[in-house]
């Protein structure tokens, strides 16, 4: 079981694999091949131990290792990893971090040097946010 029953409108488990990874995405029936491009689906990742870790390289977890938080609108566009020490909080900083996402409170905006306007405009007008 994920824990992810409450999560705020928009924001569905995308995936959930074995070694503990968990995917949400932000309203991928929005931010589709069609209307916006594929990388440009609001993407939320929550590991234990870093994300980028290097494949091939075998990396064995530990149960103390650090659960990390990591919010991507594109591949190159990213909010700055957050760590908690265990699973519980790590779920719960998802669950604030999504309900501000999709309430307008969170400063996408904020991540971009050269902003993609339409895309940022329609986040806007689905959290309900002032640009």
């Amino acid at each position: 079981m994920s824990s992810f029953e409450s999560l705020p409108a928009g924001w569905e488990v995308w995936s959930e694999e074995e070694e503990g990874r968990i995917v949400l995405a932000f309203r991928p029936d929005v931010f589709n091949t069609q209307d916006f491009p594929p990388v440009c689906l609001p993407t939320l990742y929550l590991t234990q131990g870093r994300r980028n870790r290097r494949p091939g390289i075998e990396h064995q977890l530990r149960p103390d290792d650090p659960w990390y938080i990591t919010l991507y609108l594109e591949p190159d566009v990213s909010r700055t990893a957050e760590s908690f020490d265990t699973r519980e909080d790590a779920v719960a900083g998802v669950l604030a971090l999504t309900e501000r996402f999709a309430a307008g409170e969170y400063d996408y905006r904020s991540l971009y040097q050269v902003p993609r306007e339409d895309y940022l405009d329609k986040l806007d007008e689905l959290t309900g946010r002032e640009a």
